[in-house]
């Protein structure tokens, strides 16, 4: 038992009957015998249970929160099988368990060799010659992508739950980081080159969207379901209104520059439209857009809801790293020669130029903040209890322990 967790209590005799065990973790498994639901030491349900509640609903849920209770919830796994008396049973075929073993490592290289190729690609020629380390608004992005895949790796190679949930994570910023590296294309192919350093990062999205879908192979990672209670739709309407709002104030300009002459005039130019640039700017603009909604809608309504956190975080990442980038952005010294005026012709005709952001932006930044807050309450909800095991086939047997100690339980 866990150092630190709270000791059960109850006897070791046997029982000869059969029990059905739902779910095992790492010292206990849960399950349900003739008329009751109990908790035993793992692989020992031929054993008298240690905790039992009567087959009720609110039994199930009674077991359930002490099982989570007691046990390493990152070690529960589903089982779902019949115990025979006095034999205990493995909770995953070594056959499937060999299966999952290597297809978490398949995973977790792809990631890692992803991260390694898009690592590789910050330092090269990435639009034309010029490399990302040249521009911090360029590689702040990126650095924030690896840093989102490294974590993703790393709780995928660690196996069991993690691995779902970092599936997730990988996923979520996959998915929309897509359309990003789309616009990067078509922003270098109408530069007329395509450097190194977008290739690089380019295969480096590949890997690490081929190792986060793998790793939806290893265990079950849940569904969309439709949404049930006040509470799980208004978090959908939450998230769905914010996803919205992020998508709409995505195009529109964000940068504002300011032009002031010696004699004091001044004129404001904005810049960044995402439908003022060629077409396949435009096609992955719409495409992270488009992704960004959809992903967020299928995170809300998640079962169970913690891994839709993760899902809603990973297509939160990217979102937030594109805020840091225009403020980075606008944190540099504005060039006359983004207005066709060369340094000393600026000069002669004491013109300067200064960098802001439009409301716009400022907008988008309250709707990412509305997201990461819906991320936020999903971590924060309490998991139900997954569904209660099936009844066992067999007939109690009136003089075990068990039926005898539940028979009161029930007829109260």
């Amino acid at each position: 038992m866990s150092a630190g967790r709270p000791e059960l209590s109850g006897g070791t005799a046997t029982v000869h009957e059969q029990v059905m065990i739902s779910h095992r973790g790492a010292s206990y498994e849960i399950g349900r015998g003739n008329g009751f639901y109990a908790i035993w030491p793992a692989g020992a349900a031929h054993l008298q249970p240690i905790e039992w509640w009567p087959e009720t609903e609110a039994g199930w849920r009674a077991a359930w929160a002490r099982f989570t209770d007691v046990e390493v919830r990152r070690t529960i796994v589903q089982v779902g099988h019949a115990a025979a008396p006095g034999r205990p049973q493995p909770a995953v075929q070594p056959g499937e368990a060999a299966t999952s073993g290597r297809q978490t490592v398949i995973a977790g290289a792809l990631l890692v060799v992803g991260i390694i190729a898009g690592f590789a690609g910050l330092f090269p020629g990435y639009f034309g010659k010029t490399s990302l380390t040249a521009q911090a608004f360029d590689l702040v992005p990126h650095v924030i992508y690896l840093a989102a895949w490294a974590v993703s790796a790393v709780m995928i190679l660690r196996g069991g739950a993690a691995a779902r949930t970092g599936a997730l994570l990988a996923a979520g910023t996959s998915v929309v980081t897509f359309g990003l590296f789309v616009a990067d294309t078509g922003t270098a192919v109408s530069g007329g080159t395509v450097g190194t350093g977008l290739t690089l990062s380019l295969i480096g999205w590949a890997a690490g969207t081929a190792g986060s879908l793998l790793a939806f192979r290893v265990g079950k990672v849940g569904s969309p379901k439709r949404p049930r209670g006040l509470e799980t739709t208004l978090t959908l309407t939450l998230a769905t209104t914010a996803a919205l709002g992020t998508a709409i104030a995505f195009a529109p300009s964000w940068d504002r520059f300011t032009l002031r002459t010696a004699v004091g005039a001044t004129q404001s130019i904005t810049a960044g439209n995402a439908f003022a640039n060629p077409g396949l700017v435009i096609a992955g603009d719409i495409a992270t857009m488009a992704a960004m909604v959809v992903v967020v809608i299928a995170a809300a309504s998640w079962k169970p809801v913690k891994q839709g956190a993760f899902l809603l975080a990973g297509a939160v990442i990217p979102m937030v790293a594109q805020a840091i980038s225009a403020i980075a952005q606008v944190s540099t010294t504005a060039s006359p020669l983004q207005f066709g005026i060369t340094p000393a012709q600026a000069a002669r005709a004491g013109l300067t130029i200064s960098s802001g952001l439009t409301v716009t932006f400022w907008i988008y930044c309250a709707f990412v903040v509305a997201l990461a807050l819906t991320c936020a309450l999903m971590f924060a909800a309490p998991e139900p209890p997954p569904p209660a095991p099936d009844p066992v086939a067999t007939t109690p047997d009136a003089s075990s322990p068990v039926a005898q100690a539940i028979e009161p339980m029930r007829s109260s």
